[in-house]
């Protein structure tokens, strides 16, 4: 019985001592090979033998064990069909609802406003109009718009105007829906929360709109259909 356990343990030490040089070795080579990659930031082994998960930042990478092959693209398990580098990238991109300022977005409401998103949103995207009209459709939700005027041209101008209206919600909602000029300014406005939005979209490496976030934290990029926010609203209540 002593022997046996003396077993394990030195097997579990020569492993571990493995998993760690394997690691030192691919993180070696990659920066030697390639120093313009950005930071790496983890290595750790994945479900399938012999193949390493290099992440840097929320981009993943896979390697050998020895750095001498990378691969993009996502790994697949073939049993269940699951996508394991979008559920990896999910939980790294994954947002604490309770963490958003929500003093600095927008805010509007269906029905009885019980369940809730935020959408990163420019005024001058067609998709985050398209995204609007369609959550029109969706019952009992509270929709928080951070807004982010990322795609230049007048979108800051439009930003700072919605965000200064008397009643900022009608002006961003009648311009997103109807086609409706938002008022311009007319003295001081305080529209600092602009920049704080944008500040907070390149924290969490919004870098398209409309981004929409859920209450677990989960995202999706794009204008989903009504339908589908239904869908993944009723998965997480």
């Amino acid at each position: 019985m002593l022997l046996r356990h003396a077993l394990t343990a030195a097997l579990l030490t020569v492993a571990t001592g493995a998993a760690v040089a394997d690691e030192a070795t691919i993180r070696r080579t990659l920066q030697e090979r390639f120093p313009q990659l950005p930071r790496i930031d983890e290595v750790r082994p994945t479900p399938m033998t012999g193949v390493w998960e290099v992440r840097m930042g929320t981009d993943l990478v896979y390697s050998d064990a020895r750095g001498q092959f990378l691969l993009q693209g996502s790994l697949i398990e073939t049993t269940t069909r699951r996508n394991l580098t979008e559920e990896r990238i999910d939980k790294l991109t994954a947002i604490d609802f309770s963490d958003l300022p929500l003093k600095d977005a927008i805010v509007w409401k269906n029905g009885n406003g019980k369940r809730r998103i935020a959408v990163f949103a420019d005024p001058n995207c067609g998709y985050c109009k398209r995204l609007e009209k369609d959550l029109l459709n969706v019952r009992d939700v509270t929709v928080y718009t951070f807004v982010i005027p990322i795609l230049g041209g007048d979108s800051p101008d439009k930003s700072k105007s919605i965000w200064c209206a008397r009643d900022n919600t009608a002006a961003w909602r009648n311009w997103m829906v109807d086609n409706t000029t938002p008022p311009r300014v007319m003295g001081q406005c305080d529209a600092s929360a602009i920049e704080r939005n944008s500040a907070l979209a390149r924290k969490y490496k919004v870098t398209g709109t409309p981004a929409i976030v859920f209450e677990d934290g989960s995202r999706a990029p794009g204008a989903i259909p009504a339908a589908e926010i239904e869908k993944r609203l009723a998965s997480k209540s």
